[in-house]
């Protein structure tokens, strides 16, 4: 019995993104103790996100991701970083539905909004920065102990 786990990256090598923040996720198919990757899923963007980051890279935002991303964001740029209408860092529940058929999902940080919705689909979230490899193995781990116990 195979499972997915779905993975914030933004170099395919450490868990380094916010949720809200992440373009894409690395989805990782998981048998026993072993893992892959199989697929990239891209976020959909709609069209006022569209407008909300080149209003932000336009107003000097860097990149326009929001905080965290090294574009001086935190400097005030805008109505605010972290807001739905500031530096990006807006609600993303579009991601939830893209990542329901995930055990987990993995990420650098999660707003408590999200995670709500996710706990409501009985996915379980981690927020933590580590080499992808490093967490996948522990996280991986830890559901084989779990699923064996449920097995015997």
């Amino acid at each position: 019995m195979g499972y997915k786990i779905a993975v914030a990256t933004s170099d395919g090598l450490n868990i380094d993104l916010h949720f809200g923040s992440a373009p894409q996720f690395e989805i990782y198919s998981v048998e026993g103790l072993d893992f892959h990757k199989i697929e990239t899923r891209s976020v959909p963007v709609s069209q006022e996100q569209q407008y909300s980051y080149a209003r932000n890279v336009e107003a000097g935002c860097g990149n326009g991701l929001g905080p965290g991303d090294g574009s001086g964001c935190n400097s005030g740029c805008n109505s605010g970083c972290g807001s739905r209408n500031g530096c990006g860092g807006g609600e993303r529940t579009e991601s939830v539905e893209l990542l329901s058929d995930c055990r987990s999902v993995v990420c650098k940080k999660i707003g408590r909004n999200i995670l709500k919705q996710f706990e409501r689909k009985a996915i379980s979230v981690f927020d933590i920065e580590l080499p992808i490899k490093e967490a996948l193995s522990k996280i991986v781990s830890y559901y084989y102990k779990i699923d064996e116990r449920k097995i015997r």
